[in-house]
Formats: C-alpha cells, structure tokens, sequence
C-alpha cells in the first residue's frame, strides 16, 4: 500500500489523536494575545468531502495548507427534511445554528427568519465579508446575510443585501442586482448604503472606502479550468485587508462553490483545479491568522458531492494497480457523509469530536461571546 496514501486514510481518525496529544499544545500557543474577541475565517468548500481533501495529496505539487491544522473533528450533514442535505439547509445550519429543510435559506421549518451569523456578530462589534466564485445569493453565501424561504428566489436575496450589515462582498450575480424582472438596480441601492460597487475587476485601491462590494460575472464566476485566474484567494485576501483596518473585530466566510459542481459534473478535473485554488485561500488564512495570534480559522464543507472515490486504476496491461488513482463517483448528486471540519486558533479546540453542522454555529457564537 502506497504510505502516503495509508497515512491519509487514518484522517476520519485523527481528531480522536488530538484530543489527548496535540490539541492541547496548540491551544496553549495560540491563546489571545489581546482582550478582544477573535477575528473569525470561515472557510467552506462547498461538497468537500474526504475524498476531495484526499485528493489534494494526490494532485497538488507541494504539501497541502490543510497539513498545518491539528484540531480536526467531523460535522454531520442532515438536513431537517432529508436525511441528504442541500446548499441552503446545510448553509443555513451554519450561519444561524438550527436545522431546516432543504432549499431554505435563514429561515426554520415554518419559514420564519432566523437571526444568522452576520445579523448576530455585527451586534457584538464585527464587521463583516463574504466571497463565493458562485453568485453571492446563491445558496451557502446568502445563508449567512439572507432569509428566503426558497433558495432559487436569487433577485429576492439580491434585494436584502443592502440592507444587511455585510460590509465587503465579492462574487458574481450582477444580473440579480442590475437585470432584474422588476427594472430595480440595486447597484444603486447599495451606493446609498456606501458600498462602493466595481464590476470589472477587484479594485485594491478601494480598501479606503466604507464599504465595498464586487460583482464580476452576471451569473457565476468562471470555473478555474476556465481562467477564473485568483479571484477566490485574492477577493479574500483582499476582504482581510479591507476589514482589519476597522475598529473591532472581523468576520469572513469565503467559499469555495464549484468544488460542488466538479462533484455534480462527475469531472474530477474540475475537482481538483478547485479545491487547489481553495487550498491556497486556507494557507493564506493560516499565515494571517499566525501572524495575528487572535484570529480563528475554521474549513469546513456544506456536504459532500458526487460520491466521490479515489479508486484503483488499470495499468497497460489491464490489470488493477494500487499505485494508480482512478477518481470516480457513485451519484450526480450530494451524499450523507459526513464531512471534516479543521480548525486553527483561539477556542479551536472546540471544533474536535463529531457533531451535528449547526454546532459550528453555536462554537463561533461561544467563541465570540462579549
């Protein structure tokens, strides 16, 4: 058996290792060096599973970023309806710690708002940011500033943000603000509420402004097979850069969407090209959150995509070999794995252990605790 493959399968494991031996020594490393409360970085590759974290050490030139986390644990997916989740009841679980059904977005199984993450942490003092290479309302991003009873509803999310406490947000979708069944431009919208708006390009030289917002692609941004080139880690370096000169602490969730769409494409190609270009957001994560010394980390996923395996190959002669990975997939669809959660900094000791995807909520809401 290839060692480095045999080595990374123990992964699922891990956690339990941490509890006794490393958890405690990172923590004791990583304590608060000032009395404020932490800087948070959310991180979520949307249908990561293990497979697909697996694959980075396949098919990524280097050590992955994800190497530099020890307190690892494992979140449970199911949604309130169903026992395999979609995007926005398992986003939704995120941002607002409570279960609903799928298609939901901030809402609970009666359709009625549910305070999330952004409304909950601006209370306490944070500013705010949230990436996605999807449109920002798609389903995870507008979990964490929207409330709609149905997710498909994107000109409905696109009309909230204005009128949320989100402070930075980069992604695309501009056709739902600007080319709207309605004739409204919420471009114009958010200009009253002083974002300042680019959707060319992301503009550095706005870090000055109040607030600011970048939508790059009427719909989706491209795929990285495509020449997407950095946006993802550089709208969320950006998004750091914009946010820690404010008074008072930050909150980003940067997503990683099209992990998701590799999966349901059954295109591993288009897999690994994104979770590669995730990685690098997480290590620059990382080396921010080092430096600081008071910022938590958390790399997560909304679910797991496609059934994901990395199987053994055929050689020329036809026959199976272990020393060839063959990824392959079981569905078109999501599964009911459950999916890791890795997490660096203070309080990251609580992400440790199996639990259900709304306590991720509920351990940042603790964390963050005045």
């Amino acid at each position: 058996m290839n060692f480095k493959y045999f080595m990374f399968s123990l992964l699922p494991f891990s956690f339990l290792l941490s509890c006794t031996k490393n958890g405690g020594d990172q923590q004791e490393n990583h304590k608060k060096e000032k009395s404020e409360n932490p800087n948070v970085i959310l991180l979520i590759g949307d249908g990561m599973g293990l497979s697909q974290v697996t694959s980075l050490y396949y098919f990524k030139e280097g050590e992955p970023n994800l190497s530099r986390f020890e307190n690892i644990g494992l979140s449970k997916t199911a949604s309130s309806s169903h026992k395999i989740t979609d995007s926005g009841a398992s986003g939704s679980a995120m941002a607002t710690g409570q279960k609903t059904y799928n298609g939901a977005i901030g809402v609970n199984k009666d359709t009625t708002d549910i305070e999330n993450m952004v409304e909950l942490l601006s209370k306490r003092g944070y500013h705010t940011g949230i990436i996605a290479t999807s449109t920002i309302t798609h389903a995870t991003p507008a979990s964490f500033f929207a409330h709609s009873k149905d997710r498909g509803m994107e000109d409905f999310i696109a009309a909230q943000l204005h009128n949320t406490e989100v402070d930075f947000f980069a992604g695309g979708g501009l056709k739902n603000f600007n080319k709207r069944i309605d004739g409204i431009n919420y471009l114009d919208s958010l200009k009253t509420k002083n974002f300042s708006i680019d959707t060319t390009s992301l503009n550095a030289e706005l870090v000055q402004k109040d607030k600011i917002g970048f939508l790059l692609s009427d719909g989706a941004m491209p795929k990285k097979l495509e020449g997407r080139d950095e946006f993802l880690p550089e709208a969320t370096e950006l998004s750091i850069n914009f946010l820690k000169q404010k008074e008072g602490p930050f909150f980003i969730m940067s997503e990683g969407s099209q992990i998701d769409w590799g999966g349901h494409d059954n295109n591993s190609d288009y897999i690994i090209t994104e979770i590669i270009d995730f990685d690098k957001v997480i290590g620059l994560a990382l080396d921010f959150a080092e430096k600081d010394g008071n910022t938590l980390v958390i790399v997560t996923a909304d679910h797991e995509t496609g059934g994901y395996t990395l199987r053994s190959g055929k050689n020329e002669e036809g026959k199976t070999d272990y020393n060839i990975i063959d990824p392959s997939f079981s569905t078109s669809g999501h599964s009911a794995t459950m999916v890791p959660v890795f997490a660096y900094g203070p309080g990251s000791e609580k992400f440790r252990g199996i639990y259900e995807n709304t306590e991720i909520f509920h351990k940042i809401k603790e964390i963050t605790a005045e």
